[in-house]
This record gives structure tokens, sequence and C-alpha cells, in this order.
């Protein structure tokens, strides 16, 4: 397993690294397309759909982005902010009202409905990621580097820490001392990252950096504080999904790692609202 794991690991770092640091935004897009329109696959395999239908929707979504791209939607600051800020109560009141309604209760919703939303959250987070790039790799680099401190921290001070679990019928493994030791993780990136910013003079601020100039220091702890829970929210909601279809992992497209829905949950409420948060 963790032989896989780690050249799972280096293929994906192989491709995606190229495509993160090349000028244009385009390799990053497409690469990042590719990831989501197989994340929609993964989606309808977890809700029921047979696996043609399951590919159908994987096609769908993709020739969505292309189209999206061929319009122009995906430059930087082309997308309504409007569009960011609708996410907002989606995550937020939606996700807190599907985690409410449980595991065994999300396959009573209509499957037309959850497929939808589906499509419309994994849609809407590709948007963002291509809108992240075209802001520059500075600041995407930090929204996913927020990801990561959040999950990383919350793993090892849940291990350390965790006593009082936060949704033990979804994801025993997750307390709330682990939240909590996320949310420290990202404040003390954000303190090394602005400094970063300040100390190298990037020409494109890291998200740390924006937030603060505008909303000031106050503001953007509380901007990053929520953000870091509703990555928790994303991991949740995927981590409800695959319960209620008896499935451990999204697919096993990423030897040892499980699906790419396992490895982007987090991300797919962050991205768009990051946006909306430097949109103020």
């Amino acid at each position: 397993m963790l032989k896989q794991r780690i050249i799972t690991a280096a293929l994906l770092l192989a491709v995606l690294l190229p495509a993160l640091f090349a000028s244009p935004t385009w390799p990053f897009a497409l690469l990042s397309l590719l990831l989501i329109g197989a994340a929609a696959w993964e989606w309808g395999r977890l809700n029921g759909l047979s696996f043609k239908s399951a590919v159908g929707l994987g096609v769908l979504v993709s020739l969505a982005g292309v189209g999206a791209w061929t319009l122009g939607v995906t430059q930087a600051g082309a997308t309504p902010v409007m569009l960011w800020w609708l996410a907002a109560p989606v995550w937020v009141l939606g996700g807190a009202g599907v985690l409410r309604l449980g595991v065994a209760r999300w396959p009573a919703l209509p499957r037309w409905l959850r497929v939808l939303l589906g499509i419309a959250l994994l849609a809407l987070a590709w948007l963002a990621l291509a809108q992240a790039k075209a802001v520059g790799v500075n600041f995407l680099l930090s929204v996913l580097a927020l990801v990561w401190a959040a999950d990383i921290a919350a793993y090892f001070g849940g291990r350390a820490f965790g006593k009082c679990k936060l949704a033990p019928a979804i994801s025993p493994g997750k307390s709330w001392e682990g939240v909590w030791s996320g949310m420290a993780g990202v404040l003390l990136l954000a303190l090394a990252w602005i400094a970063f910013d300040r100390l190298t003079a990037q020409g494109v601020p890291s998200i740390f950096s924006t937030l603060q100039s505008r909303l000031g220091t106050s503001a953007m702890i509380v901007a990053l504080l929520f953000l870091a829970a509703v990555s928790v929210v994303g991991d949740l909601f995927e981590s409800l999904v695959k319960r209620s279809a008896g499935a451990k992992d999204s697919s096993g497209l990423l030897p040892g790692h499980g699906g790419v829905l396992d490895r982007i949950d987090a991300m797919l409420p962050v991205f768009p609202l990051a946006l909306a948060l430097c949109s103020l």
C-alpha cells in the first residue's frame, strides 16, 4: 500500500507541477477539468447511476468546462462575483442540512436532485480553480496549502488530543479537537505566508495577504477560520455520500489514495468561497 501511494503521488506530481507553473492557464485548467470529470463519474456511481450513465455525467461536466473556457468565463474576474457568493449558502446551509439529514436518509432524496447537486458543486469548484490559476500561482498555491494545512493539522491534532467526536456516524475518526487544530494550522500558515509575501515582494499576493489588505487582520482571521470550517464540511459531505453507498473510497482511480473525490472533497467549498471573500 505504501509503495502504491508513493508511486501514485510521484506520477501525479510529475503531471501537476508542470501544469501548475506553466505561464498560460490552460494546461492547469485542462488537467483539473479531467480530474473534475473523473470526480463527476465517481459521484454518479456513488449515487446509483450505471457505469455508462456515470461516464456520461463525467463527459457532460467536462464538456461544460470546455464551453466555459471557450466563452472566456475562466479568465480572472470573468465569472460574476455573485456566483461565488451563491456557493456560500449552498455549502453552509445546504451542507449543514445534508449532514443533519444523515447517512441513511441521503439516498431517500430524488436521484436527479443528488446528481444535479454534484454537477453544480463540481462545475463551480472547477471554475474557481481555473480562475485562481488565472489570478496567479502564488494565490492558487496558497489556497491549496490552506486546505492541506487544515487537513494535516486536524489529523495530527485529532490523534494527539481527540476526545470529542465531531460526527461519529459519518466519520468516526474526526474530532472537535482536530477541527480546532486544523484552524490553528491555517492561522500559523497565514502568518508564515504573509511574511513570505512581504520578504519576496510577490507580484501576485497569496490569499492570506489579499484578505489582510482588503479586510484587515481581525476580519482576515475570521475569514480563514470560516474557510477551514467549510473544508471540514466538504470532507464530511463526501464521507456521508460514500457511507450511504457502502463505499470506503469514491473509486480506485488513484491506487493507494482512493478516488479523485477523496482527494478534492475539502477543496470543493473552499475555492469558490475563497474567491467570494477576496472580492470584498
